[in-house]
């Protein structure tokens, strides 16, 4: 799975909102004044098509866009791939990061250690 730039991971956030959806509903909801430009969303959501994040369905000459990757696997991936390029592959160094960064306190971090052993056992 490849890494998305950050204009398709703005279109992909929608459409796995939507989940299903067209180039036109893209715009309507990415919003603005103007509205982006019809082609500019076209030719992303054609990329995210050729890189495999969305399948399409035709109808006539209008295209139905639906996401064939979660955003958990995504988000799953992009945190292995942070993980192993910015904190050598150790959950560990993460976790101790956030902590220092977010002034996380030990009360905190062991409720956050029951949460996880709770959907562990469920």
């Amino acid at each position: 799975m490849t890494k998305l730039t950050k204009a398709e991971e703005e279109i992909m956030q929608i459409i796995w909102k939507l989940e299903r959806c067209t180039v036109k509903n893209i715009r309507e909801t990415l919003g603005g004044n103007p509205l982006p430009p019809h082609s500019t969303i076209s030719s992303i959501v054609r990329i995210l098509d050729k890189k495999g994040f969305v399948g399409h369905k035709a109808f006539g000459r209008t295209y139905e866009y639906f996401p064939t990757i979660t955003k958990d696997d995504y988000g799953k991936k992009t945190i292995r791939d942070l993980v192993g390029d910015y904190f050598g592959g150790s959950m560990n160094s993460l976790v101790s990061f956030l902590v220092k960064e977010n002034d996380l306190d030990i009360e905190a971090l062991n409720e956050l250690i029951k949460e996880n052993d709770k959907t562990k056992d469920s």
